[in-house]
C-alpha cells in the first residue's frame, strides 16, 4: 500500500461492529508509515445520503466504504436499504471502493448484491476476524477484489435461475409490506399490472411460497434482509 491520506465511511447501524471497522483502520495506519485515514461514520441512511450528497458535490475524494446492507429505509422511501445505498455510491462516486459487510448468506441473496452492486470487498459477518478486516481493507484499497470464504464458496455455486433479484422486485416488496395497494403499484414503480404480477409470481417461486397471499412473501422477503 502506498503512502497516502484516505478518507473511509463507516456506514452501520450497530455500534460496536462499526468500531470493529475503524479499528481496523487505525490498526493499518500504526502498521503502515505514510498511511492515514480520515473516517466518517454514518448509522443509517439518511445520514449515509448526506455524506455521499457532499462528497459528490465537492472535490474531495472518498476512497473507501464499509456498506452494512440491513439498515432502516431513507425518510423519503427512495433508498430502502444498504443495496440501494451501494447503488447510489457507484452511480455518484463511481470511483469509491465498497467493502459490503451483511449478516446475510443467502445463495440469492448474496448473487442480488453481487449483480447490483459489484462491491469491491464482500465478507459476511460470521466470517470475519480482526486479521481479515485488516486484510480486506488493504486488498481492496491495493488490489481488489476480496471475498470472505461463505461468498467465495456461494459464488462456486451457480444460482438455480438466471432471475435476478433487483431494486424494481425490493421496491414491490418494500410497497407491500407497507400496504399499497397492488392498484396502486404501477404508478409507483412505472411497471403495468401485468408485469408487476408476474415479477411477483417469479419471487414467490425463488422464495418457494406456495401461498396466493403476500403475507407469507413479505415475511420471506424480510427475514431474507430483501427489504
Amino acid at each position: 500500500m502506498l503512502a497516502k491520506n484516505y478518507t473511509a465511511l463507516i456506514i452501520d447501524d450497530h455500534p460496536l461492529i462499526a468500531e470493529a471497522y475503524k479499528s481496523a483502520f487505525t490498526f493499518i495506519e500504526h502498521q503502515k508509515e505514510g498511511v492515514s485515514f480520515h473516517i466518517e461514520m454514518a448509522n443509517d441512511c439518511d445520514s449515509a445520503l448526506k455524506i455521499l450528497t457532499d462528497y459528490s458535490n465537492s472535490t474531495d475524494v472518498l476512497d473507501i466504504v464499509f456498506l452494512d446492507m440491513r439498515l432502516p429505509p431513507s425518510s423519503d422511501g427512495t433508498i430502502l436499504s444498504g443495496e440501494d445505498l451501494g447503488i447510489r455510491i457507484n452511480e455518484v462516486l463511481p470511483n469509491t471502493r465498497i467493502i459490503v459487510s451483511t449478516t446475510f448468506n443467502d445463495n440469492y441473496r448474496i448473487h442480488s448484491i453481487l449483480k447490483n452492486i459489484n462491491p469491491d470487498g464482500f465478507l459476511v459477518k460470521n466470517d470475519i476476524t480482526p486479521p481479515q478486516l485488516v486484510q480486506a481493507i488493504q486488498e481492496v484499497l491495493t488490489d481488489p477484489p476480496f471475498y470472505s470464504k461463505t461468498v467465495t464458496k456461494i459464488m462456486r455455486n451457480e444460482v438455480s435461475s438466471e432471475y435476478f433479484i433487483d431494486d424494481v422486485d425490493r421496491k414491490i416488496m418494500y410497497q407491500l409490506s407497507i400496504g399499497t395497494m397492488m392498484k396502486d403499484l404501477p404508478d409507483i414503480v412505472h411497471l403495468s399490472l401485468r408485469a408487476i404480477e408476474k415479477r411477483k409470481r417469479q419471487l414467490k417461486k425463488i422464495f418457494n411460497i406456495s401461498s396466493t397471499d403476500d403475507r407469507e412473501l413479505i415475511y420471506v422477503a424480510k427475514d431474507k434482509g430483501f427489504i
